[in-house]
């Protein structure tokens, strides 16, 4: 008798479970997706986005890198920025010729070959899109928790 007792309250209890978590998809569900906001600002692929301000500001100090092949980070905000086939604001600032003007950091020469080693006179088309790899710092809190520590090399 005390076992099917057991038994029909550990039904009970699962059935408000997968009635809490219905009403709970109900409810995301009449609220609609989660729609997340990419560097482009939602302009298709096959689109230009509009060019950015002229000049960026450092809003960071340059981060420190956690692993050793880790793409810098980029201190500045990049909201706008327009990379297309035909044009890369980064390399406003970024292409070799025009780091001494603007003191940012020069393009690293992996950028000037391609996937078989053969050196390029410009910036080779796998690594053309930018923020690809570079993602803009930020002062955003932890979403979830981990235990990440940096590679030992780098503390």
């Amino acid at each position: 008798m005390r076992v099917q007792t057991i038994a029909k309250l550990i039904l009970a209890c699962g059935l408000v479970v997968l009635g809490a978590q219905t009403m709970t998809s109900v409810a995301q569900a009449q609220e609609g997706p989660v729609k997340l906001q990419g560097l482009r600002g939602g302009t298709p692929v096959n689109q230009d986005n509009p060019p950015a301000a002229s000049h960026q500001e450092r809003d960071h100090a340059v981060g420190d890198r956690d692993f050793v092949q880790q793409p810098p980070l980029i201190p500045h905000n990049t909201q706008g920025y327009q990379i297309t086939r035909n044009f890369n604001k980064c390399m406003d600032c970024h292409a070799w010729g025009k780091t001494k003007a603007s003191g940012a950091t020069k393009v690293s020469v992996t950028h000037f070959r391609t996937g078989t080693g053969t050196e390029l006179d410009n910036i080779s088309p796998r690594r053309y899109f930018c923020t690809q790899c570079h993602v803009p710092q930020t002062d955003a809190k932890v979403l979830v928790d981990n235990t990440f520590t940096r590679a030992r090399g780098l503390r």
